[in-house]
Parts: C-alpha cells; structure tokens; sequence
C-alpha cells in the first residue's frame, strides 16, 4: 500500500484547499527527501507565505525552489505542532532546519539529582553533570516557559547552586510560593521535596495523568484530615495541570506506543491515515492512497494495510482503530511471530482514545479531499487540452519532447511521459544524440524522435495520444515528416512555441492543422497543463545534459589510449604537470616516464598527433 510518488503536485491548487487549522508541514524535493519541516498556527497562510511573495533571504529563496512537494499533518493546536515539529527535525535532520542539526544546539531542562535538594535549570551543550535531562526543547524561550509553569505548580527550587549554598533567609521566590524553601531549614521536610522533586520529574517525562491520580488520592486525604488549605493546594496542582492536559492531546498517558489508523472513503478514493505515537509522544504521521475497488469495505483496507505495512515497519505496542477486525486473531499471530512481542488491537471507547482517532480521522478526511480535488482538476484540464486541440478523446498518454546542450556540445534529448495528467517518471527516457552538426536542433530532434517511435513500431508499444514538442514550427515539420516515414502521422501533434519576450502564459501552439497557431489565455488550464509537461520535458533534459557534462569534464583523454591504465597515466601527469603537457611532448620525452617503453611512448604520441 504505498503512495503514488509519481503524481503531480499542483502548488496553486493545493493552497487552495490547505486547511487553517494548525499543524505541521514537511516540504520534500524531487527526490522525495525531506527538506524542511516546519509548524503553523494556520497553515494555509504560513505555507502561503512562501509562494505568494518574494524572499530576500537566499536560503528560504533556494528553498523554495527545490520543493516538489508538501504533506501536512493537523493537530489540535499550535503547541500539539510545536512538539510535533521538533520531534520530526530530530529525526529527518532537513537541511534547511540547519539549527536544529544537533542536540547539543538543543536547550533542555536539567534536574540535579545527584544533590540533597535538587533544582531545576536551563542547560545547553555536553550533558556532564549528573543529573536527569529532559528534552530536547525547541529554543530557549520554550524552556523558559516550562520552567516558569513548574514554578507555579511545583515549588522546586530554581536557584543557582552558589545561590543556594550561601542563604541565610528565605527569598522572593519563597514568598509568593514559587519556592518550597529547602535553604532555610524547617520550611519544608525532605519528603515533602522529593515528593514534589518526583512529581515535577513525571510531568517532564509525560506522566502527568499519574501525577493528577497521585494528587488526587493526597488531596482527598488532606481532606478527610481537615487540612484544607492543604487540600487547597493540592486542588489548585491539579486543575493547574488538567488545564496543560487539556491544550496537549499529542502528550498521552503512560509511555505507549501506538499507531492510529483512520481510513475515509468516497466511491473507489480511499485514504488511509496512519498517526505514530512512540512514548505517548506523536512522532509524525502519513497518508495512504491505496488503489481499491469501488464499494470495498474498509475492513478490507485495514487488513491489507496491516498485513503489507508491518512486514516492513516495525510494528507498535497498540494499535487503535475504530471497529473490531473480524481477522484480529490472525493478524495478532501475525505480527507476533514476526517480531517475538505482543501487539494488541484496541477499539477506541474512552474518551482519551476517541479523540486520538478522531484526531487521525480528521487527517484522513483532509488528505482524501485533497486528492479527489486535485484528481477532478487534472481531468478538468485533459479535457480541456482535448477541446483546444480538438482531439477526438482526452490525451491520458502524452510524451513530450527537448533538446539541451552546451554551444552545440553534449546534446541530449529527453522524452518524459504523463500518464492521465501526472508525471510518471519510470517511463522518462534520455538520449544521447550523435552524429548531427552541433547545435543543429532540427537534426536532433528528427533523430530522437526517428529513434523513439521506430522502437515503439517495432515492438508494438503503447503509442502516446498526444506528442508535444518543445519548439516552433520548424521543429513540428521535423515531428510530422518523422512520424510519415514511420506511417505513425495519425498520433496527434502539437508543438509548443515561446511567446513573445519568451515570457510565460505568451506560449502559442501549433499544430499540423493549424499552421496560423492556437493562442490560449494564460490562465486557460489547457496551457496550463501544457506548459508542465513541456516544463518537465525541459527540466529532465538539462539534468541529463548537466551529468553528462559533469562525466566529460572529470574525463581525461588518456583513458581512451589502449594499454594506459590509472598508474601510467598518474605517472604521465605527475611528471609532465598536465594534460597539454603530455600533448606537446616528444617520443623520447615520454620514454624518460617511469613504465612507459618505446612502444608505448609511441603509442601516446601517435593517439595525439596521428599515425604516420
């Protein structure tokens, strides 16, 4: 069950339809790597943001340009995304969150254990003090901001240790009851600080459901002593941290690991939405688009999707849906075998388990709404392309054409192939034109095309619904005269000529019917769908043009030389300082070079200048 890599990805149209619920996004490049991940309170405008203006800064510029892809993730609120976010830096390490690269860049808070009365402090570099650390945290501020919501709840000191030592009276802190007083003796017993030390160490490590049973049971005692104001104290901890629970659904109880699956359909459009949570801590989540009947149940698609994910992933503690699977026994033994440990499936029922599959319901609800909108669209624009060019079907199957090279050097032709509107990249082909004058266009299209369609002829290939060549009318007569000889000329042409100023949107396009040229608006989405398959016709073969560049460039003539191998050659160039050195020498000077006899030296020189 995995995702179509291959589909386009619509920028505009996605922006569209983001959602402006909070949540994190992750761009990724063309190769599918990660590239940036980053948090928003609304992500529609804050994804906006990066293609609706332009960037001074070169780097989120450069960035910009390099992303070939976006997934979001919701979350119920920005500090849900601001945990998730830094969970998924920690692991992917984009290049572009270059600040977050290491931990040690990470702020924590640090617990100093190892003393009679721990403190709490803010700390950043090499953990080398003993003690406990808790994190790592965002930036500084988001340390801070802990520190102080601890203080308020737990009145652990937060005092420098040179500080503390040298009290004689308690502080302000102690004062406004931020601070129990351990420095003075008698303001608060050893248990009664450990105990709070204890509890404020279960907040941090994200047992905070725990620490409000705890409280509980302590403030229902004070009660039934008639201590009040002590049980005062203690009510007020515990609304304090059912108020942080309440903000923080990614924090659950316990240190579970559970993967979430939520699956929305509509017709044969399937969605299937997968949130891991590892240490009651969301680590990320993904969206599945699997090709299914219409009408299958979508008990079907669990199965499948257990049955083929966890032969490759790892599978969790838990597993939480919202139904009971009529093969659950099965698919347990399954992945017991599989991994010598129990995983156990769990229908959601309370009310903490309802909202984390409510959560990815909600995700898999957005992620199938995305991709049917943007499945109508790309119909929308093959139908309109089939009425512009006045085809007699829709062109599911088009092959598209260019010509790079450098001064005439190097050329490479590219075919790309978009399959019912979208890219499908195993079916790219590159070419290596030969044997042409350089830079003589005309010629190297006739020969990729000449060599491209004899093939599919021959071997009774698929044959596209539409040809789109990039270029003018001179390179369209190449594409008609090539598909004739071939008795191919009844496959639909279409070329597509640069505007005037070679701007985009001024394209016009030409056909073996219409030689005067097609002239759409520049927000026709026929255009549009045009110009991506003659953009990503264009982009292919400059990146195949640039490796084979790169490869002549690091290539040196004296590995053509039959006999030469890589230590003559070193000796050559270290002797004689460089390539045109080598060139200009005499006979006898090559023979003066350790391993290289009369016969060789003959051979060298004969390979620059020529048998006599």
């Amino acid at each position: 069950m995995e995702r179509d890599r291959d589909e386009v990805f619509d920028i505009d149209d996605f922006l569209k339809h983001l959602t402006e619920r909070p949540g994190v996004y992750r761009m990724l490049d063309n190769q599918g790597q990660i590239i940036y991940v980053g948090k928003a309170k609304n992500l529609k405008r804050r994804v906006s943001s990066y293609f609706k203006k332009r960037h001074d800064e070169i780097k989120t510029a450069k960035m910009v340009e390099q992303v070939a892809r976006i997934e979001v993730t919701i979350t119920e609120t920005e500090s849900e995304a601001f945990i998730l976010e830094n969970t998924l830096i920690k692991r992917h390490k984009p290049k572009y969150n270059i600040l977050f690269r290491d931990d040690k860049s990470y702020p924590y808070i640090y617990v100093s254990t190892a003393k009679k009365y721990p403190s709490l402090s803010f700390h950043r570099g090499a953990k080398r003090r003993k003690g406990e650390y808790f994190g790592p945290f965002p930036n500084a501020s988001a340390v801070h901001h802990t520190l102080h919501a601890l203080q308020k709840i737990f009145p652990v000191r937060q005092c420098a240790e040179s500080v503390f030592q040298h009290r004689s009276r308690p502080c302000l802190q102690y004062q406004i009851k931020r601070c129990s007083g351990p420095c003075i003796e008698g303001l608060v017993s050893d248990d009664d600080y450990q105990r709070d030390v204890r509890h404020t160490m279960m907040f941090l490590q994200g047992k905070s459901f725990a620490v409000v049973e705890e409280l509980g049971e302590q403030m229902q005692q004070a009660s039934m002593q008639m201590e009040y104001e002590q049980a005062a104290v203690y009510r007020d901890r515990i609304s304090a941290l059912r108020s942080i629970q309440s903000q923080h659904l990614i924090n659950q109880p316990g240190n579970r690991d559970i993967d979430v699956i939520a699956v929305a359909s509509q017709g044969d459009q399937v969605c299937l939405c997968l949130m891991m949570y590892r240490g009651g801590n969301l680590w990320g989540s993904e969206t599945f688009f699997p090709k299914v009947a219409a009408n299958s149940e979508t008990e079907e698609i669990i199965d499948a999707f257990i049955v083929q994910h966890y032969q490759l992933h790892p599978a969790p503690h838990t597993i939480l849906l919202d139904r009971k699977l009529t093969e659950e026994k099965a698919l347990q033994s399954l992945l017991t075998e599989k991994y010598q440990r129990k995983t156990g499936f769990k229908v959601a029922k309370t009310q903490t388990d309802k909202s984390l599959w409510q959560l990815a319901q909600t995700n898999a609800e957005a992620g199938l709404k995305q991709q049917m909108t943007q499945k109508s669209n790309q119909l929308q624009r093959l139908k309109a392309l089939q009425e512009a060019l006045e085809l007699a079907q829709p062109p599911k199957h088009m092959e598209c054409f260019d010509i790079s090279h450098t001064q005439g050097n190097l050329t490479v032709a590219s075919c790309v192939v978009f399959k019912d509107g979208v890219p499908s990249s195993s079916d790219y082909r590159k070419f290596n034109i030969e044997g042409i004058q350089p830079g003589d266009d005309y010629a190297a299209m006739h020969q990729v095309l000449q060599r491209r369609y004899s093939r599919l002829k021959k071997e009774a290939d698929r044959l596209p619904d539409l040809v789109v060549i990039d270029g003018g009318k001179g390179q369209l007569n190449q594409a008609i005269e090539v598909l004739k000889g071939l008795e191919l000329d009844f496959l639909p042409l279409v070329s597509v000529a640069k505007g005037e100023g070679r701007k985009a949107g001024l394209e016009v396009l030409y056909t073996p019917y219409n030689s005067d040229g097609i002239d759409l608006a520049d927000d026709d989405v026929a255009l549009h769908l045009i110009n991506h398959i003659r953009d990503e016709a264009h982009r292919f073969a400059i990146t195949s043009h640039r490796k084979k560049r790169a490869k002549a460039m690091t290539h040196s003539r004296l590995e053509d030389i039959q006999g030469i191998g890589p230590k003559t050659r070193k000796n050559l160039l270290l002797h004689f300082g460089g390539l045109g050195e080598v060139k200009n020498a005499a006979v006898s000077e090559l023979q003066k070079v350790k391993g290289i006899s009369k016969d060789k030296a003959q051979t060298i020189y004969d390979f620059f200048h020529g048998e006599v």
